[in-house]
C-alpha cells in the first residue's frame, strides 16, 4: 500500500524562519492608566498594551504567557493588493503567508489548552490561510469558517459580485478541551413558544401545573441516514416504528423514510407528562412539546452564518468610531457587537484575550467591558492616537457607544502600557558585539533570564544580591558585568550551598569553572551570541511609504475597500 502523503501548503521562503530575540517590555508610566476610582472587586488592572512589532512583542511574551491566553482575536492585513502593488504578485503572497506563519505559530503557543483562535480574513487569501491553519493546528482543530455579513447592501461599484461578508475562521487548541457558551435567546427565537396550556405537567405529588409557553416541534427521524438508517437498510426493523392513536380515534404512523423520535416507552412516558399534541381538534400526527422555560437557562448554539442585524457591519462600526474620534476615525474598525459575540462565546470573566493586531483597539474595550483581561499590541501610531485615548474612555465610563448600554458598563479598570527594549546586543566601532549602552544592571539582567530561560525574580534580601531569577526552586541565575575572579567564584559557591545551583552570565572570569560543582559560568555575549538575530527591530511587510492604490470609497459601506489601514492592520 503507498504511504499516505501529508497534503501542506507551499510558498517561496517557507522553510525560512527568523531566528526571534526574546525583548523585555519596558513600562511607559505617563501611557498606562488606570480610573480613578473603584467600581468593584472584579477590576481588573493588569491590561497590557504594547507597541511595537508584534512578533517581536509576541516573542517576549513567551516565557510568562504560554498556556495561559484563552482566546485570539486578529484581524490582519487582508492582503487584497492594493497596498503592496509594488511586488510581483507571487512574491507579495509568499511574504503574506510568512507573516502570518511566524505570528500564528507563536499565537498557538501563547493559547492554553482549552483556548481557541478567531482570525477575520476576506476571500483573497481565506482559503490559503485554513490550509495554513491546518498545518499549525492540526485539521482535527478546525471548528468553523464562520462568515460574518460585513455590509447590509450591495457596492455599486463591484466589477462582477458585491462582497457583502468576510470570513472567520476558528481553531481550537485542542478540541478536546473546547467548551463554547450558547447564545442568549433573543424575542424572535422566544416568538415561536406560542402555545400555553393552563396546566401542563405534573409535579411529585402528582397535581398539574403550568410550564409555560411552548412549541410544536417534530416527533421524527430519517430512517435513511447514519447507523440508524444502515440499520434499517439491512433489516427492514425499527422499534421506532410503531402505529399511534390519535385522540381522536385514527392511527398514524411516520411519513415513509422516518420513525418516530421515541420509543412506544419513551413516547407513552412523555403522553402521560402532557408533553405530545396531537392539533387543536386531536387528529393530527403527534408533535412534542418544546417548552420555553427548559430551553432558556441552555440558551442557543450558534451557527456559522452571523448576519449584521446580530452582530453589525462595518457601517455601524464607523458610526461608533466617529462618536469617538469626530476628527480622526479609524478606516475600518470591527464593530463592538462582533467582539462581544465571540468573546462571550469561548471565555469566562477573567479569561485573557489576546489581539497581536490591535488597530482602534476594539478588542481591548469590548473585553474591558465584558470584565476580561486583554492584552493588544499595535505598531502604528494609532496605538497612541486612538488605543489609549479610547481605552481611557472606556475605563472613565465616559465612552457611551458599541456594547456600553447592553452590558451595563459604568467604568474601571485599568492598563499597563509598554514598549519593546532595543535589542540586547549592538556592534562598536570594531564590529565586534557588545551589551547596548541602553541597558542598565536591571534590564540586562532580566534580559539574561528571558535567554537563558529563567524566570527573572530578584531577590530583595542584600544578602542574596545573586539571586536575580530562577527556574526552579534550587536553580538561580547571577547576571553581572564584572569580571569574576577565582575568589569571587568561591564565595558565590559557599552562599549558594549544596543542593542549590547557579548559573552566572558575566563580561569575562579568571577562575577555574571546573572547581564549583554548583556553579556554571558563562561569558557574556558569547553565550547568547547565536542565539538569535540582533538588531532586527521590524519583522513587519514595510509597505507605509508604499504609494497607495486609486481605490475610492464611494460610500460608507464600502469602507473595506481603503488600501492600508484595516482594523488591526500592523502596517504589515
Amino acid at each position: 500500500m503507498a504511504k499516505k502523503q501529508k497534503l501542506e501548503l507551499t510558498w517561496v521562503g517557507k522553510d525560512k524562519r527568523p531566528k526571534l530575540e526574546p525583548r523585555i517590555l519596558i513600562e511607559d508610566p505617563s501611557k498606562s492608566y488606570h480610573a480613578k476610582v473603584r467600581h468593584g472587586d472584579d477590576d481588573i488592572f493588569d491590561n497590557l498594551l504594547i507597541k511595537g512589532d508584534n512578533l517581536l512583542a509576541l516573542k517576549a511574551l513567551e516565557q510568562d504567557y504560554a498556556g495561559k491566553v484563552k482566546c485570539v482575536f486578529i484581524d490582519p492585513p487582508y492582503n487584497t493588493g492594493s497596498a503592496f502593488q509594488q511586488y510581483d504578485d507571487g512574491l507579495e503572497h509568499s511574504i503574506w503567508l510568512s507573516l502570518m506563519r511566524d505570528r500564528i505559530s507563536l499565537l498557538r503557543e501563547l493559547l492554553a489548552k482549552d483556548g481557541s483562535i478567531w482570525i477575520t480574513i476576506d476571500d483573497n487569501e481565506a482559503h490559503y490561510l485554513k490550509v495554513l491553519c491546518d498545518e499549525i493546528f492540526g485539521r482535527q482543530n478546525f471548528i468553523a469558517n464562520v462568515i460574518w455579513e460585513k455590509k447590509s447592501a450591495s457596492q455599486a461599484n463591484a466589477s462582477w459580485i458585491s462582497s457583502s461578508h468576510d470570513h472567520i475562521l476558528v481553531f481550537a487548541k485542542d478540541r478536546e478541551f473546547l467548551v463554547f457558551d450558547k447564545l442568549e435567546r433573543t424575542e424572535k427565537q422566544n416568538s415561536i413558544y406560542k402555545y400555553s396550556d393552563e396546566f401542563d405537567g405534573v409535579d411529585k405529588q402528582g397535581k398539574w401545573y403550568g410550564r409555560g409557553p411552548w412549541y410544536a416541534d417534530n416527533f421524527t427521524l430519517s430512517l435513511t441516514s447514519g447507523q440508524r438508517g444502515k440499520q434499517f437498510a439491512k433489516t427492514g426493523k425499527s422499534v421506532n416504528l410503531y402505529p399511534i392513536t390519535t385522540p381522536s380515534g385514527r392511527e398514524v404512523w411516520p411519513a415513509k423514510g422516518r420513525a418516530w423520535s421515541y420509543t412506544p416507552d419513551s413516547f407513552a412516558d412523555l403522553l402521560k407528562d402532557n408533553r405530545i399534541w396531537f392539533g387543536k381538534k386531536g387528529e393530527n400526527k403527534p408533535t412534542l412539546k418544546k417548552f420555553l422555560s427548559e430551553m432558556n437557562s441552555k440558551g442557543v448554539v450558534p451557527t456559522s452564518n452571523w448576519h449584521y442585524k446580530d452582530v453589525g457591519e462595518n457601517r455601524v462600526a464607523m458610526q461608533e468610531m466617529k462618536k469617538l474620534f469626530p476628527a480622526d476615525p479609524f478606516a475600518t474598525p470591527k464593530p463592538e457587537k462582533l467582539l462581544e459575540r465571540i468573546i462571550k462565546l469561548c471565555t469566562n470573566p477573567s479569561d485573557i484575550i489576546l489581539d497581536s493586531f490591535a488597530g482602534s483597539g476594539t478588542t481591548g474595550g469590548v473585553a474591558q467591558k465584558l470584565g476580561r483581561r486583554w492584552i493588544m499590541i499595535e505598531i502604528g501610531e494609532h496605538a497612541d492616537t486612538h488605543i489609549v485615548p479610547r481605552l481611557q474612555k472606556v475605563i472613565d465610563g465616559e465612552d457611551p457607544g458599541g456594547v456600553t448600554k447592553s452590558v451595563d458598563w459604568k467604568g474601571g479598570g485599568g492598563f499597563r502600557y509598554y514598549t519593546l527594549a532595543p535589542s540586547l546586543l549592538e556592534t562598536d566601532k570594531f564590529d565586534n558585539w557588545v551589551i547596548s549602552k541602553d541597558y542598565n544592571p536591571a534590564m540586562l539582567s532580566e534580559a539574561m533570564c528571558k535567554h537563558m530561560g529563567f524566570k527573572y525574580a530578584p531577590s530583595q534580601d542584600e544578602d542574596e544580591y545573586w539571586k536575580h531569577g530562577h527556574s526552579t526552586e534550587a536553580d538561580f541565575i547571577y547576571v553581572t558585568t564584572q569580571n569574576l575572579t577565582h575568589d569571587a567564584c568561591k564565595k558565590l559557591s559557599d552562599e549558594v550551598g549544596e543542593g542549590r545551583s547557579l548559573l552566572i552570565c558575566c563580561k569575562a572570569y579568571s577562575a577555574n569553572a571546573e572547581s564549583f560543582d554548583n556553579l556554571t559560568l558563562v561569558k557574556i555575549p558569547t553565550a547568547i551570541l547565536a542565539k538569535c538575530e540582533w538588531g532586527q527591530d521590524d519583522y513587519s511587510l514595510n509597505v507605509e511609504n508604499l504609494p497607495m492604490a486609486d481605490v475610492l470609497a464611494e460610500d460608507e459601506d464600502d469602507v473595506d475597500d481603503l488600501p492600508l489601514f484595516a482594523e488591526g492592520d500592523d502596517n504589515a
